[in-house]
């Protein structure tokens, strides 16, 4: 069966490793594309092809259709405008093409607008932090005389963002230079803060929130249209270069659960968690894999083969291992060698 991964975030390395890896009666042809001609899944992959630049979004699907003709995919697995492609189903199964997207359009497009999303979010046991929306200077002062009234240290973030960029928690006490000569990851001066938001005048959405100071779990996932067919919850340490522990917290697995049959999530994603106020807190959802899937998979099940599968030819063909809770999980690295080679 031909399965074609499209550009997308690096993790999909570890995936196509872990499938193949998992694939031992060798039923899964693994295609990988990118615009980069030294991406590393390339090396993994069972073909690699260049995708080309310069595409708007109805080129670049258009693209799309005609190399799932061209290369006989039968399995499609979104990365690249996965959004966009989720409300595409039916141009390519017209054409012989199943794409495994994470959940529709219109969750999917939730999912992406934090603002929105956790206006929206219900999860009595795991309650997004207390947050408002500003797009001006005005609405920040108010809302930051507000939230601090109640919280010893407030956070930002933008609405629409990845990996973590844009977070910044606000520091009273000392300038962005000052925390930038010490070294103080993911903080900005408040009085700088203030400055700056002044300057611009309007700026595209942004939250202020209460700052959880507690643990963070990254929760792995596979769903099958709504229903959580498997998940491993990593804790994060405090202190970096310690390892992660494999934490199957019962009310994290519940809020899981809750959030994959709301949002109808399906194949490989991840959802984050965060302490604070003595209580767990919704952090996000990512409707992809997460950089940590390879960690996760340590513990027993193997994430990314069962996604596969279980779209391929039905979750009551996939065995699913138990997970090893409590055990301690790493990320090595090692150096290779990147060869250059004819790939057009």
């Amino acid at each position: 069966m031909r399965v074609w991964f499209n550009r997308t975030f690096s993790s999909v390395y570890a995936a196509i490793g872990l499938i193949r890896e998992a694939d031992l009666e060798g039923r899964f042809h693994l295609i990988y594309s990118n615009a980069n001609p030294h991406a590393l899944a390339g090396r993994v992959a069972h073909e690699f092809f260049i995708e080309p630049t310069g595409l708007d979004n109805e080129q670049y699907i258009d693209w799309c259709l005609a190399f799932c003709r061209e290369h006989q995919v039968e399995i499609f697995i979104a990365g690249r405008l996965s959004t966009e492609l989720a409300s595409a189903h039916a141009r390519f199964e017209a054409q012989g093409t199943r794409v495994l997207s994470a959940a529709t359009q219109e969750q999917l497009e939730l999912i992406h607008d934090k603002a929105r999303f956790y206006a929206t979010t219900n999860l009595p046991g795991a309650p997004v932090a207390e947050f408002r929306v500003f797009e001006n200077i005005a609405q920040f002062d108010a809302h930051y005389a507000e939230l601090r009234a109640r919280y010893p240290k407030l956070c930002v973030k933008p609405s629409r963002s990845v990996y973590g960029l844009g977070f910044a928690i606000l520091d009273e006490e000392r300038s962005s230079a000052a925390l930038l000569l010490a070294g103080a990851e993911y903080h900005i001066g408040y009085q700088d803060m203030r400055r700056g938001l002044a300057e611009l005048g309007e700026f595209r959405t942004m939250l202020l929130m209460a700052y959880l100071d507690g643990h963070e779990y990254s929760v792995d996932c596979v769903g099958d249209n709504g229903r959580l067919v498997t998940a491993v919850s990593r804790k994060k340490p405090m202190t970096p270069g310690r390892g992660q522990l494999i934490d199957m917290r019962a009310d994290i697995l519940e809020a899981t659960s809750q959030l994959t049959r709301i949002h109808g999530l399906n194949g490989a994603f991840n959802v984050q968690f965060r302490e604070g106020d003595g209580k767990l807190h919704l952090l996000e959802i990512n409707p992809r894999m997460s950089g940590g899937i390879g960690m996760a998979c340590v513990a027993g099940p193997n994430l990314p083969y069962i996604a596969l599968k279980g779209f391929a030819d039905g979750f009551d063909t996939v065995t699913v291992p138990p997970v090893r809770d409590g055990i301690r999980v790493a990320e090595l690295s090692a150096p290779a060698e990147l060869h250059s080679v004819d790939l057009l």
